[in-house]
């Protein structure tokens, strides 16, 4: 059902766009200061701190799952448009900023990745049987 999950990803949107805001406030500049990115980490974030609790249900997983598929590639790409046109009038400081970012970016997924921890096989257990003993490979297969 792609409606649960949406009031979990509403306020995280809220909650960033309230940081953003206050992030440009703080720099003495008026606009939002990444305040969709800022959302995008709350609901990660808040996303993890509830399934490690068993406090999302799977429709609600679903939902975020969703919604994460389609509003992350728009934001990208009406962010984008806009980073574009002020980077050309911005001039040449302003692309290789944005340029020297996306590098660094790329260079960091490979080691970002190499952080994580594989589950043991007892957690593996212990979430089938926190499921009511159910694999959940069918329904991520679908």
């Amino acid at each position: 059902m792609v409606i649960y999950g949406v009031a979990l990803l509403a306020a995280c949107m809220l909650i960033g766009v309230f940081l953003g805001e206050l992030l440009g406030l703080s720099l003495g500049i008026e606009a939002n200061i990444g305040g969709i990115g800022i959302a995008m980490i709350v609901l990660v974030l808040a996303v993890d701190y509830f399934k490690k609790r068993n406090r999302l249900s799977l429709p609600a997983q679903d939902g975020l799952s969703f919604w994460s598929a389609m509003y992350i590639p728009i934001v990208i790409a009406m962010s984008a448009n806009q980073n574009v046109y002020g980077a050309i009038q911005g001039g040449p400081l302003a692309i290789t900023a944005g340029i020297t970012a996306v590098v660094l970016s790329w260079m960091l997924v490979p080691l970002l990745s190499r952080g994580g921890s594989q589950p043991t096989d007892d957690e593996i257990l212990e979430e089938k049987t926190t499921l009511g003993g159910k694999d959940n490979y069918a329904r991520d297969t679908k």
